[in-house]
């Protein structure tokens, strides 16, 4: 097992953030994302307790990567920053943010693009760079820019912000809170290249 600190979500990269998953898919793969508390792991596999009560295994492809999230603030997020943000439409035509991931500058144009996203109902994934940050009368606002577009999303108070921080296996105790990017082949079989556990009291929001 490789840990994982600059590298991931989702994109999350972790394309974790992303539409495309992280790793390359076959033309038969469907990609999913396990979101869940993790039950049990061992050298090749992990189970976990997915939010819709359903046990998934995982297998581990060889290589895999792990890393936990990190409290971030909105403070943080700077013009020519690189983020992922899931959100959902809003009655005032803009999005509204649901969690806000800010990537270490390493991971720039990883999973760039805005896709549709299974965090909720009508969500979408934004990886997109920061062009402007400001402090709006109703709220806060950001306004990002990818292959030549650009978004404004509100960021409600409240909305989990994180970023990328370190994780050791240690950090795989059952119970934990995981997000895994992963793919399931035609046989059935769920396999991930990468997994992001929540740490110090911090879980992955994606």
């Amino acid at each position: 097992m490789q840990v994982l600190f600059t590298a991931t979500v989702v994109g999350l990269s972790l394309s974790m953030g992303t539409g495309s998953t992280a790793f390359a898919q076959s033309a038969k793969a469907e990609p999913v994302r396990v979101r869940g508390a993790l039950v049990s792991l061992n050298d090749q596999a992990l189970s976990v307790r997915t939010r819709e009560g359903q046990t998934v295994n995982v297998a581990l492809a060889q290589g895999w990567t792990l890393s936990g999230v990190a409290r971030a603030d909105i403070a943080d997020i700077k013009p020519g920053d690189y983020v992922g943000i899931a959100s959902l439409p809003t009655e005032n035509g803009e999005d509204g943010a649901l969690e806000v991931m800010i990537f270490p500058p390493e991971l720039k144009g990883a999973g760039e693009g805005s896709f549709g996203w299974d965090l909720k109902p009508k969500s979408t994934m934004t990886n997109a760079t920061v062009a402007d940050a400001v402090k709006a009368v109703d709220g806060r606002t950001v306004t990002v820019s990818y292959h030549g577009k650009e978004k404004k999303i509100a960021i409600p108070e409240g909305t989990p912000v994180v970023t990328l921080a370190p994780a050791t296996q240690a950090d795989l105790k059952p119970g934990a809170t995981v997000f895994i990017p992963a793919e399931k082949g035609p046989d059935g079989v769920v396999t991930t290249q990468r997994v992001v556990v929540g740490t110090h009291g911090v879980v992955p929001p994606m």
